[in-house]
């Protein structure tokens, strides 16, 4: 089953999605999965993660309902409020939602670049493990020291890395992001998705090579049995089109084993997120 593990909905609310700007004019309508359906079939995935692009649990019951009506989304990365005391009671609740496989916090926008690594908030991390839940981790290179202290803490929490950690691709910048992504990758639990690259790349000028260095260094430090394909779509449309996207990391995989290409492509993201799906009987 392919599975793309990293992607939006939303119903365009221009103050609620004050973060797209006039620069991103292209994203102010709405996604739904009538629009990705498309796309999906044209490009061979069956399935996808939806995930969480506004802090509130309106949003994670927003898509989850999407999730309830449509086969095509695999499951769900919410949001739900980790330094509120009642976290505890919230999980358990959101525990019943079979879809649900996972929360993110958008940590990038968060002033303190230690927050990921903040006391309150890695307690309620800890709480996801009772529960069966993933933590996606959403920063900028400069955030990466408190993400790698976040992982250590909780080696038994699986964690999966959106967009590389956003390398100055559009910069040619590899320093220290390189050094530190290959520490964090040292601890097992934590993914990578290769998802997010486009954008992190001139827009209007990027080209293939552009991402091959960013790619080495995260397929020579987490290996093929933690990467992941996510087309962070419709954020991609910035700069790429969906097939744009995922053709980027095919062509730099075309010499890899057809299992390995398996994994990158639905097998690693299903195992991750514990999906259930025919081929791989997951449980949900």
């Amino acid at each position: 089953m392919k599975i793309d593990s990293h992607q939006h909905f939303w119903r365009y609310d221009a103050v609620r999605d004050a973060w797209i700007t006039d620069s991103m004019a292209v994203l102010r309508r709405d996604f739904l999965p009538e629009h990705l359906a498309a796309e999906l079939a044209a490009n061979g995935i069956d399935a996808s993660m939806a995930v969480q692009a506004d802090q509130s649990e309106r949003e994670t019951m927003f898509l989850l309902d999407l999730a309830e009506k449509s086969k095509r989304i695999a499951g769900v990365v919410g949001w739900v409020d980790l330094l509120s005391p009642r976290v505890g009671e919230r999980l358990e609740y959101f525990s019943h939602s079979p879809k649900l496989r996972g929360f993110r916090h958008i940590a990038q926008s968060e002033p303190d670049d230690r927050f990921l690594a903040g006391e309150d908030f890695v307690k309620g991390v800890a709480q996801f493990r009772a529960f069966g839940f993933t933590y996606d981790i959403l920063i900028y290179p400069k955030q990466l020291p408190a993400a790698i202290e976040l992982v250590a803490r909780l080696p038994e929490q699986r964690f999966v890395i959106d967009h590389l950690a956003k390398p100055e691709i559009k910069f040619g910048k590899t320093s220290p992001w390189a050094a530190q992504m290959k520490e964090v990758a040292q601890s097992k639990n934590v993914f990578c998705k290769l998802s997010g690259l486009v954008t992190e790349a001139d827009w209007k000028h990027w080209k293939a090579g552009d991402f091959k260095p960013y790619l080495d260094v995260v397929f020579d430090t987490f290996g093929v049995d933690r990467l992941m394909f996510g087309s962070d779509w419709p954020v991609c449309l910035l700069a790429a089109t969906y097939r744009q996207v995922k053709r980027l990391v095919e062509e730099f995989v075309e010499g890899f084993s057809q299992s390995d290409k398996e994994k990158i492509f639905g097998d690693n993201a299903a195992r991750f997120y514990g999906l259930k799906t025919a081929q791989h009987g997951f449980a949900a």
